[in-house]
């Protein structure tokens, strides 16, 4: 048996065993490291310079930045906002809580954030509405799941570290994807209510309740207007864009809308602290990423992929594919941090933009999010309604269909993705 299968093997096997998947990488880069005698000084060399780039600190400061917001009063004033918009119409909450992902998206960064934070308010405002318990989770889940595709997302930030990209510039592709997404879902979550009789109580839509809304909640649409503005306006970097992002959420939830108190302030670092975590994961993935390198692995992936079909098209449905199939028990942090260095050289070389294959790869994760036994969405909004997370993944089923969509076409329009980078930054030379 070759190095190569000992080391796949392992991963494999360590894997299914249940080890935590930071665990399983680290134990499958030892074994690789005893078989071709590197010193396992590497693996602690790789953590330095893995954890050393400023851009990471963009991560927990954004997550920070939305559980301030969240527990600071944004939240719930973005809720009224999408009420007053969408009003009582069939299926209006369900409509109401994708609208107000995709506002709070903007703001947090993270999927599973973005479900916890606004299902937490619209699940049980559905649910005394007569929605079924598994419609109420799946939507909240579905629709939390843009927390990864609309800037500023956690995951879009660690695919430029890790492909050496434009954070600003992957941002903007992620924007007409992500819309497109809310768009499609709303769709499918009104047709859903209306075979289904949800909602339809409540006040119909009128403009003075809107404009209240609007004036109520004006500091917590003034947030991404000025995070975004300020990152694409040049005055300050993605990281500094946090760190205003979290200053922004202390003000207006202490001397604003003074709902924050110490005591949320101290839960909103503890949880800021358990979510940062997961960057432990990109030390060993790092290590293995380079260790693929050596045995020419990105090398050996292309040639795989061209033994099969040179067609762009269709090899980017396979790795869609692989990606979808994986997110399903791996974590996407990791799957972005190992599997971009192994497919993006080859993509380059068919003359795919590595800002395409980007948002494609973090869409991938979404759907990840949205998939047993993992599903990060799942769970949070399992949870949330008292249901298992087998019968929210039967209920999202449907609701999967807009991602799925969104990315066939990001594979015939990469323009549509390309057309706001190239716009503002000018397009790339071909």
């Amino acid at each position: 048996m070759s190095d190569m299968s000992i080391v796949i093997l392992t991963f494999v096997v360590v894997t299914l065993l249940g080890v935590p998947l930071y665990a399983s990488v680290g134990i499958t880069v030892v074994v690789a490291l005893f078989l071709i005698d590197i010193p396992y000084t590497l693996l602690a060399q790789t953590g330095f310079t893995a954890l050393q780039p400023f851009p990471l600190l963009t991560i927990p400061m954004f997550v920070l930045a939305g559980r301030l917001m969240e527990t600071g009063g944004m939240a719930t004033r973005i809720i009224a906002i999408a009420n007053s918009l969408v009003g009582a119409y069939k299926g209006s909450l369900a409509l109401v809580t994708v609208v107000a992902c995709m506002f709070f998206a903007a703001l947090c960064g993270s999927g599973p954030a973005t479900t916890a934070a606004i299902g937490s308010v619209t699940i049980p405002s559905m649910l005394r509405e007569g929605y079924s318990k598994r419609f109420a989770a799946a939507v909240s889940a579905s629709a939390g799941a843009l927390g990864s595709m609309i800037p500023p997302s956690n995951l879009l930030i660690i695919y430029c570290l890790v492909a050496e990209e434009s954070i600003p510039r992957v941002f903007l592709a992620g924007f007409v994807p992500g819309i497109f997404v809310t768009i499609l879902l709303l769709l499918m979550a009104y047709g859903i209510c209306y075979l289904r009789g949800f909602g339809g109580g409540g006040e119909k839509f009128s403009l003075k309740p809107m404009l209240r809304a609007v004036w109520s909640g004006i500091w917590a649409i003034l947030a991404p207007v000025i995070i975004l503005g300020g990152i694409y306006g040049g005055i300050f970097t993605p990281t500094e864009a946090a760190s205003v992002a979290v200053f922004y959420a202390l003000f207006v939830g202490l001397f604003i809308y003074r709902e924050l108190t110490l005591e949320k302030i101290i839960s909103a670092l503890r949880f800021t602290a358990l979510m940062a975590g997961i960057l432990i994961i990109i030390t060993p993935s790092l290590a293995f990423g380079q260790l693929m390198a050596f045995y020419d692995t990105p090398e050996l992936v292309s040639n795989a992929l061209s033994a099969i079909t040179d067609d762009p098209f269709w090899v980017m449905i396979i790795i869609g594919l692989i990606l979808i199939a994986v997110g399903t028990f791996m974590e996407s942090l990791a799957q972005v941090v190992l599997f971009t260095p192994m497919f993006l050289p080859g993509l380059k070389e068919m003359g795919i933009d590595p800002v395409v294959f980007g948002v494609f790869m973090v869409m991938s994760c979404e759907i990840g999010f949205l998939t047993p036994p993992l599903g990060g969405n799942l769970n949070v909004a399992a949870r949330l309604t008292g249901i298992t997370i087998e019968d929210v993944s039967v209920g999202v089923l449907p609701l999967i269909i807009p991602y799925v969509i969104v990315m066939y076409l990001m594979i015939v329009w990469p323009e549509a993705i390309l057309f706001l980078p190239d716009l503002v930054y000018g397009a790339r030379p071909t």
